[in-house]
């Protein structure tokens, strides 16, 4: 490509001019379709924010200065422009680049990112840091107005408005999070898209006292005229009531006027907030038609738009399916999403019960105490969630859903690893710290069948209750248990324990004991609390050894919660705990994570056989990466 190229360090970058810069940006967009195309990702936010990313790199020095990425899954144009551009092919594949800011790879990243509304907080951080050590680099954080839904945004607005610190906030506009955005905040920025007089009116103002004598005086005069103007056009900005200096709104895609704005920002000596508006996926037809869709998308065919292989049926689709049959005849159900309508198969409900469907935008937390005051007014709230955003609400979980036992039905989706994604979005937390809680009940189901019947249970129960399923579909195990557990296969020799998904994997390390006249009992966990020990007990005294394989960290395992329990009975067996230890897993597919982890098939079969030769007694031993 005639500029890209020659980019291999902003420093390359900041040699161009604005005529280059553009068909750069051109040429980053074609790079972008096609490298996403082969090896999938978030492709639309990361066409939205390319000129305003060129710009940051042309204003600013990303060695020193921190650019802090909301969300971070916009940060390709940047990991193309920071030395990483002949990697895009690795991007989220096992041992390459990350899809998210991650600055063990490389100085340019300032700050991990996966999760909305965390960028002004950790940019406040880091300003803060700077002015006590006494440096003078500059703090830019970057936020999209789905990430405003978010209140951990406004804490940091709040706190950062008055803070006095240097510190310049980039409202990328784009109306959407993954869809169209909810709420009050959106309705609040529409007034302000539609008011670029202001903006105009104020950079007037701006160069007329600069080019006059005595501008610095005038400028004090000029400026009450401004706010006077400011409140006949439109009628206050919130921003600015925070403490904020407010630019904007400027087309997020006009690179010189992007560019002409930081370096106004760079002269402020308190917090600034620019308003970009931008379009999320410009660039490709595909995208820019269905931005919603192209969010976050697999391999696909650059011409046609459409992904080369099909995704079967998942288990969201299922559980949006059942609990569309189950709102059909029960007129208390309602469905509650965190901006995560498509991603967690209710589309359906959305469409048929609007009245009964609430997305509240970016806002776990909100959504978990909502649904506490849903569930007292005498309805059913059923809140679908990734395990990875469920962690945010933990708090909620304990004071407001569990403390008054209120009957809410947490659809966890995403548990267990769930790849490309990263140390960010595993959900390898949730069987740990839901299991803390009391009151909360929770349900593995490890097929589609027992999907349909656990969520239909969990909306006769009476307490919170978590049904917690994984990321894509189901594999060789179609069955439908109801207790506790239950034994899949009769052994004598080892005891093979696990749930949800990964009972697939244990099922073929069973066959593959089998073939060395190893006789296993494979016992499926159909529920993490309560755990059924009992059960475990029975199988234990008959086979004298166990192995507890589990998609979850170390601590607070149920392995963990099994082993004290037969320790605390005076039991000794000969046993092993397989589970992901106490770290985070890095990016990869989920065969691949499995293996890593030590909890795949051929993993399990090895250390059973470890297992079997060890002596009589309980040790635990979790898998190293």
């Amino acid at each position: 490509m005639r500029y890209l190229d020659s980019i291999n360090s902003p420093e390359d970058l900041k040699k161009l001019n604005y005529d280059k810069l553009n068909v750069l940006c051109s040429e980053i967009r074609d790079e972008l379709i096609h490298s996403v195309s082969k090896t999938g990702g978030h492709l639309a936010s990361n066409l939205g924010v390319v000129e305003l990313t060129v710009a940051l790199h042309k204003v600013f020095d990303s060695s020193k200065d921190r650019i802090v990425f909301d969300v971070g899954h916009q940060c390709y144009t940047h990991k193309m422009l920071t030395g990483r551009r002949d990697k895009m092919d690795t991007l989220r594949q096992y041992g390459g680049i990350s899809g998210f800011p991650k600055p063990t790879e490389s100085l340019h990243d300032a700050f991990v990112a996966g999760h909305a509304s965390t960028s002004i907080s950790a940019a406040l951080g880091m300003a803060r840091a700077r002015t006590l050590k006494g440096d003078s680099y500059h703090v830019i954080a970057i936020i999209g107005d789905g990430a405003l839904t978010g209140g951990m945004a406004y804490e940091a607005l709040n706190d950062a408005g008055q803070s006095r610190e240097r510190i310049i906030v980039l409202l990328n506009d784009n109306e959407m999070s993954i869809q169209h955005n909810v709420g009050g905040v959106e309705r609040q920025l529409g007034r302000l898209r539609l008011k670029p007089q202001y903006t105009k009116l104020k950079d007037n103002f701006r160069r007329f006292t600069a080019k006059t004598p005595g501008g610095k005086y005038l400028y004090r005069f000029v400026h009450r005229a401004k706010l006077m103007a400011k409140s006949l056009v439109i009628h206050g900005s919130m921003f600015e009531d925070m403490g904020f200096t407010y630019l904007g709104p400027v087309d997020g895609h006009d690179l010189k006027s992007l560019c002409s704005l930081f370096e106004i920002a760079k002269g402020y000596a308190g917090p600034v907030l620019i308003h970009l508006t931008t379009k999320k996926g410009k660039g490709y037809k595909y995208s820019e038609e269905h931005p919603d869709l192209y969010h976050g998308v697999s391999k696909f065919d650059v011409d046609s738009g459409q992904a080369i292989s099909k995704s079967p049926k998942s288990f969201s689709d299922v559980f949006g399916e059942e609990l569309l049959k189950i709102a059909d005849t029960n007129s208390k159900i309602c469905a509650i999403t965190a901006a995560m309508q498509y991603g967690t198969g209710l589309d359906g409900f959305a469409s048929k019960y609007p009245e009964r469907f609430f997305d509240v935008g970016i806002a776990e937390e909100h959504a978990v105490t909502m649904a506490a005051g849903m569930a007292a007014g005498g309805m059913i709230p059923v809140f679908a969630v990734y395990s990875t955003f469920l962690q945010r609400a933990y708090d909620m979980l304990i004071h407001d859903a569990a403390l008054s036992n209120e009957h809410i039905v947490f659809a966890v989706d995403r548990a267990g690893i769930v790849g490309e994604d990263g140390e960010t979005h595993q959900g390898i937390f949730d069987a740990a710290f839901l299991a803390q809680i009391p009151n909360i009940k929770i349900l593995c189901p490890s097929s589609y069948e027992e999907l349909r019947i656990m969520l239909n249970k969990a909306i006769q129960m009476n307490s919170p209750v978590a049904v917690r399923y994984p990321r894509g579909g189901e594999g060789i195990y179609h069955g439908s248990s109801t207790g506790l557990s239950e034994v899949l296969k009769v052994g004598k020799d080892i005891t093979l324990v696990s749930y949800g998904i990964l009972i697939n994997e244990t099922i073929r390390a069973a066959e593959l004991l089998e073939n060395d006249g190893v006789e296993s009992e494979v016992v499926k966990l159909n529920t993490l609390s309560p755990l059924d020990l009992q059960g475990i007990i029975l199988s234990v005294r008959k086979t004298g050894a166990i192995i507890v394989a589990e998609e979850c960290i170390a601590e607070g395992s149920a392995g963990q919660r099994l082993f004290a329990g037969l320790a605390e009975k005076g039991i000794s067996a000969k046993a092993r705990l397989l589970n992901i230890g106490n770290r985070f897993v890095p990016h990869g597919t989920v065969s691949q994570l499995w293996k890593l982890c030590g909890i795949d098939a051929g993993s399990i079969y090895k250390t059973a056989l470890e297992v079997l030769s060890d002596e009589g007694k309980i040790e635990t031993r979790s898998a190293s990466l």
